[in-house]
């Protein structure tokens, strides 16, 4: 079930999601805004170098702050991101990212991985962002609003079932590479 204004004022309220500014909780979402680090591709060789998914190998990122600034993302640039806001989600409540539409009109996109299970906590969301377009810097501002979350309830997950015994990226604060 999708859950909606009245409830998600509550979920402000006890912190299942914060910070929120009331007037970022919609009918039935809550914005959520770009945190201060970002991180992006390091150049390692001239030549492409190969990672495995299988073997949870990484892309050589380098960390940026934006805090004070901005970040231009070139056209076709992949980074990760984080929002401000930090989840604490209950054991049957699931949460999902959405672009907001502004960003996805003027090129940018979020690469599918978008949602949070029950009883993920202490963790911003890790936001895999890319620049579609071809001839446009796409400026990131700290702080801007990237998208929404929509919240679902489910039947409760037993704990030794839950993402916070068997996921990798709880209290996690800020962009996470694979772990």
């Amino acid at each position: 079930m999708l859950i909606s204004y009245n409830e998600l004022c509550g979920f402000a309220e006890r912190g299942v999601i914060a910070p929120v500014d009331p007037k970022d909780i919609n009918g039935t979402s809550i914005d959520v805004h770009l945190g201060p680090k970002i991180l992006r591709e390091a150049l390692v060789s001239r030549e492409t170098a190969t990672i495995s998914l299988r073997d949870k190998q990484n892309v050589h990122w380098l960390e940026t702050d934006i805090t004070e600034g901005f970040y231009d993302l070139l056209p076709g640039e992949f980074i990760l991101a984080h929002t401000v806001e930090e989840f604490d989600l209950p054991a049957d409540i699931s949460a999902e990212f959405k672009l907001n539409s502004s960003g996805a009109r003027i090129g940018l996109d979020n690469a599918l991985a978008t949602w949070a299970d029950p009883l993920w906590h202490g963790s911003a969301l890790t936001l895999e962002l890319k620049n579609n377009t071809r001839h446009h810097v796409i400026r990131l501002h700290h702080g801007c609003r990237i998208g929404q979350m929509i919240f679902h309830r489910s039947e409760p997950v037993p704990e030794d079932k839950s993402y916070a015994v068997r996921g990798r990226y709880n209290n996690d604060k800020s962009a996470q590479p694979v772990k």
